[in-house]
């Protein structure tokens, strides 16, 4: 079973999760979460997965989308699959091999930003 995340959808207003067997898409749930990705993503994960009665060990691999978006949204989409597939013990995947590493025998996908964080831009 694939998990797909995307917290970077509709200008970071919402936060799209798929599960997939094989080709096949078996359920979808998209969520409003501007500026609020981080307080929602795990928990809309886990209401995706009890929609269709399954836990988080019936996942084999995630698929992150890792371009795109804020530099926030991005972020929080990247930093939660990796830290689910290094506690579940499963493949982390993304859309450019260049952007995924290993380290300790585990996959480690790294987000590619489009610009800074507006944050670090300086202001006169």
């Amino acid at each position: 079973m694939q998990l797909y995340i995307d917290t970077t959808k509709n200008n970071n207003q919402e936060i799209e999760l798929k599960l997939k067997k094989g080709s096949r898409i078996i359920a979808v749930k998209e969520v409003n979460a501007l500026y609020s990705q981080a307080e929602k993503l795990l928990v809309s994960v886990d209401c995706l997965l009890k929609d269709v009665n399954l836990d988080l060990r019936d996942l084999t691999e995630i698929y992150v989308k890792n371009s795109g978006g804020s530099f926030t949204a991005l972020r929080i989409g990247v930093i939660t699959a990796n830290a689910l597939g290094y506690a579940l013990g499963i493949k982390i995947l993304c859309s450019s091999k260049k952007y995924a590493s290993q380290f300790n025998n585990f996959n480690i996908i790294r987000p590619r930003y489009s610009k800074e964080p507006s944050i670090t831009i300086k202001t006169k």
